[in-house]
């Protein structure tokens, strides 16, 4: 299931609909980018902050309890299409997956959307249609881009985890597929899987030899 509404109703009649969207995956030299778009509840879960902030057990505690209370999407993009888009476009794609899952889910339009960052997906990726504003710094400083980056990221290191029992010599449940030495010994030892972005540097530098 990649959106939900569990516990809020966000029918007409509560007011502008104010969505949070972040990501996580962006430097990695493996695995999927994910996005996340979250409404929260009220009152919302305490303890919001930038997911990079908390604690492991905060943090995945937190994910359960928005996903449980509040209204949630989630956007995942594959190696392939990573390194089809470049990393920029993909992220811009699952923003967009994310919020129009959360959308259909609460069977009405976004109001706004606020982005963690410089850049929105408005007028650059096709399917984005709703009014977008970039924070800087906004998963630390909006409590809805918190709650988002914290699913992004809970959401993106299962799917890495998931992926290391499949492709054991990367290191990946420990890594996340993010370029450790431990990662970049085990690509030079092992060459790259079908999870590697063909696209980043240290990959496609391997595979010229």
């Amino acid at each position: 299931m990649l959106a939900g509404t569990p516990h809020c109703d966000f029918g007409a009649d509560c007011g502008p609909v104010k969505v949070g969207v972040d990501e996580a995956g962006r430097g990695p030299l493996a695995g999927p980018v994910v996005a996340a778009a979250v409404v929260l509840c009220k009152p919302r879960p305490g303890g919001l902050d930038d997911s990079k902030k908390l604690t492991a057990p905060r943090r995945a505690g937190l994910d359960l309890a928005v996903r449980r209370r509040c209204a949630w999407g989630v956007g995942v993009v594959e190696v392939d299409e990573i390194d089809r888009l470049n990393i920029f476009g993909a992220t811009m794609l699952a923003m967009t997956l994310a919020v129009s899952r959360l959308c259909a889910v609460l069977q009405r339009e976004a109001d706004a959307v606020l982005v963690d960052g410089n850049l929105t997906p408005a007028g650059r990726t096709p399917g984005w249609r709703w009014p977008a504003r970039a924070i800087v710094g906004g998963d630390a400083r909006e409590p809805a881009i918190s709650a988002a980056s914290i699913i992004a990221k809970e959401w993106r290191d299962r799917l890495m985890r998931d992926a290391a029992c499949t492709h054991p010599h990367y290191g990946w449940d420990r890594n996340k597929g993010y370029g450790t030495p431990d990662h970049l010994a085990a690509l030079h030892e092992h060459g790259p899987s079908p999870l590697h972005r063909r696209s980043f540097a240290p990959v496609a530098q391997l595979e010229m030899f």
